[in-house]
């Protein structure tokens, strides 16, 4: 079986849980006996290609006389974004749009009949205008190559996925990752909506990650439940040494928040609760590990509180830098305000360290061994916190009992899953 999926980051190259579980599930695939072709807007020719055969969007070239691709081009939605994106975050505020009826500056006219489109494979201020182009490579890599099945990921693919399924009449499975919903609460960006109810109203099978965002699908988006099935996330297993060899050279002990320092992650939670933390114990040290737009603010709130020197800002890690960091936690804390699933606590728990989640999650179904509370109950998520600080037997029971647990889910379970939902459509 061969799959044509598209996704908008893969490793190295990834700005949050969207790469990695792709990069996961796409070796789960491997082993269940599929072959995936990955689109990416902008390849750097450092991906893994142990589970994948890499297609680099900018390097398509479009045959501008085919058709579909003319329809494509003189239906193309341009909107200005005016700020930095980031993934997931909602982006009202951040977008003018206007519709016009030429493409970009160019006359249709007097364009040659082949070209190429150069993506950033970013979030900025061209995403959406990346995404229409993304569309139409979609349809010429649909018409080019062989394949069974679509796979789309997230909104940013959804419209490649329906060019690429028009284009060759292959089924298509869309990936809801994270709704908007979850970026943004009940302020949602009606545009990003649009375009995640379109892509899975065009999907013959819609995939979430968990049962709390198949929720949202069904309800807010009023998607037919028949067709959306849910397929959770797993994690690869850890073969780093820096969870063995990466020691902390302090007596403190360490809480460690990293994610998206957004609305949908509850990052003003974990500062809240750190604070009630350090009235009972002053010799613990939090770490807030990522960036994004509330940033600004919960610093802002750590030197109400005065509590800078019992906080580090480290800013986004990736890959290695994020083994050195639960080698050095003491506890890893997920206060999201809605988290459709959240790898990072399976990633916390395969190092030895426990957790503390918030009921809001995805990843809570599938996780025994964690502290489960809700996002906005502070209190309790400090005592949980506390707990597994100061009691060592606790501690020790989850982390023996969650390394275990994460140890068997594995990404080739959840390939399994999606492999008879293909079976289905095939």
């Amino acid at each position: 079986m061969r799959v044509l999926m598209f996704g908008w980051e893969f490793p190295p190259h990834i700005a949050g849980g969207l790469g990695t579980a792709c990069f996961g599930l796409t070796k789960g695939m491997k082993k269940q006996g599929m072959d995936v072709i990955f689109v990416v807007p902008k390849a750097y020719g450092d991906e893994s290609e142990e589970a994948v055969k890499i297609v680099n969007a900018s390097d398509v070239s479009i045959d501008m006389r085919y058709s579909n691709l003319k329809e494509y081009f003189d239906n193309v939605t341009y909107i200005e974004v005016n700020s930095r994106l980031i993934p997931y975050v909602g982006t009202d505020d951040y977008f003018n749009i206007e519709n016009q009826e030429k493409y970009y500056t160019e006359n249709h006219d007097t364009l040659i009949s082949h070209r190429k489109y150069e993506f950033s494979g970013k979030y900025g201020e061209n995403t959406m205008l990346e995404v229409e182009r993304y569309a139409m490579v979609a349809a010429q890599i649909a018409k080019d190559f062989e394949f069974d099945i679509i796979h789309a990921h997230d909104w940013l693919t959804y419209n490649a996925g329906i060019a690429a399924k028009k284009v060759s009449g292959k089924p298509l499975v869309v990936h809801m990752h994270a709704t908007e919903f979850d970026r943004s609460g009940l302020d949602i960006n009606t545009v990003v909506f649009d375009i995640e109810r379109k892509g899975m109203m065009a999907a013959d099978r819609v995939v979430t990650v968990s049962n709390y965002t198949r929720n949202i699908v069904v309800e807010k988006h009023g998607i037919p439940a028949e067709k959306v099935f849910t397929v959770h996330n797993a994690v690869e297993p850890n073969e780093s040494q820096a969870v063995k060899e990466y020691k902390k050279n302090i007596d403190d002990k360490i809480v460690t928040f990293l994610g998206r320092v957004t609305f949908q992650k509850g990052p003003e939670y974990f500062v809240e609760a750190a604070h009630m933390i350090l009235q009972r114990d002053p010799n613990v040290r939090f770490v807030l590990a990522g960036d994004g737009d509330m940033m600004p603010k919960v610093i802002r709130r750590v030197a109400q509180l005065r509590m800078g020197d019992r906080f580090n800002f480290t800013g986004f890690l990736r890959g290695a830098e994020v083994d050195k960091m639960f080698a050095l936690s003491d506890v890893y804390v997920m206060p999201s305000v809605s988290e459709p699933f959240g790898i990072s606590p399976l990633e916390a728990m395969r190092s030895n360290v426990p957790v503390v989640i918030s009921k809001q999650s995805g990843v809570s179904e599938v996780l025994q061994h964690a502290l489960k509370v809700d996002f906005w109950d502070v209190e309790a998520m400090a005592d949980a916190i506390y707990g597994l600080l100061h009691y060592p037997a606790l501690s020790d029971m989850f982390v023996e009992h969650g390394k275990i647990e994460v140890d068997n889910l594995l990404w080739e379970n959840a390939a399994y899953k999606l492999k008879l939902i293909y079976n289905e459509l095939i």
